[in-house]
C-alpha cells in the first residue's frame, strides 16, 4: 500500500501541472458572444499595431500554438485560430507577446535560443539511452551497466526540465508584461480578466508542465524494460 501511495503521488506531481494547464485552456473555451474577433483577428490587428513588420498570422495544428523566430510567424491552433473565446483571445495575445519580444530584440528573448534548443538535444539524448540500454546490457550481460544507463536517462531527462523552467521569464514576460497589459485595454471585458489571468498563466507554464510529462513517460519506460 504505502508503493502504491507513493507511485500516485509522484505520478499526481509530475502530470499535475500538465492536467492543470489543460484544463484551464478547456474550461475558458466556451465562445463568448459579444468577442469582438477571433484570436487570429486579434494577433493580426496587434501585429499591425505594434508594427511587427514581416510577422505573419498562420493556422497550425490541434494544440501548435507559438512564435516562430526563424519564420517569424504566430502558429495558432484551429481553436484559437478561429475561436472568440477567453482562451482564444488570450493565447493569441500571448504567442503575440512572443513575437514583440523578438521584433524588439529585448535581451529576455534570448533565453529560448540559449535554453530551448538544448533541451530538445538533451531530450533525444536521454531518450536514445534508454532505448539502447535492453540492447546494451544483453551484449555486455551487465545488470551494473544498465544501472549505470538508466541513471544517466534520468539525469539527462532532468537537466532537460531545469532548462525548461530557465525559459520561465521569457514566458511570464509575454503573458504578464505584454499580452495582460494590452487584454485591460479594452479588448476583454473587465469580469472576464480574471479568466484571461488564468489562460496567461497557463500560457506560461506549458513548456514546463510538458517536460514534466516527459518524465512519466522516462518512468513507463523503466517499468517497461524492468
Amino acid at each position: 500500500m504505502p508503493y502504491i501511495l507513493a507511485t500516485l503521488a509522484i505520478t499526481a506531481l509530475i502530470a499535475g501541472p500538465q492536467l492543470w494547464v489543460r484544463y484551464v485552456l478547456w474550461r475558458h473555451s466556451t465562445e463568448v458572444g459579444d468577442m469582438p474577433g477571433s484570436g487570429a483577428e486579434l494577433a493580426e490587428h496587434l501585429i499591425e499595431r505594434f508594427q511587427l513588420e514581416g510577422v505573419k498570422v498562420i493556422e497550425a495544428g490541434k494544440d501548435q500554438n507559438y512564435y516562430s523566430p526563424s519564420e517569424r510567424v504566430v502558429a495558432l491552433s484551429p481553436d484559437v485560430y478561429h475561436g472568440k473565446s477567453v482562451t482564444a483571445v488570450a493565447v493569441a495575445a500571448h504567442e503575440v507577446g512572443h513575437a514583440m519580444q523578438f521584433c524588439r530584440e529585448e535581451p529576455i528573448s534570448k533565453l529560448r535560443d540559449k535554453y530551448l534548443g538544448r533541451a530538445g538535444q538533451i531530450q533525444k539524448i536521454g531518450g536514445t539511452i534508454l532505448i539502447a540500454a535492453p540492447i546494451l546490457t544483453l551484449l555486455i550481460k551487465s545488470l551494473v551497466v544498465f544501472l549505470w544507463i538508466g541513471v544517466i536517462a534520468v539525469i539527462t531527462m532532468l537537466a532537460s526540465v531545469l532548462m525548461y523552467v530557465a525559459i520561465l521569464p521569457e514566458e511570464y514576460d509575454a503573458s504578464f508584461n505584454k499580452a495582460l497589459p494590452i487584454l485591460r485595454e479594452g479588448y476583454l471585458p473587465a469580469h472576464l480578466m480574471g479568466k484571461a489571468h488564468s489562460v496567461l498563466k497557463a500560457c506560461a507554464f506549458t513548456y514546463v508542465a510538458g517536460a514534466l510529462l516527459d518524465i512519466l513517460r522516462l518512468w513507463r519506460w523503466v517499468r517497461f524494460i524492468r
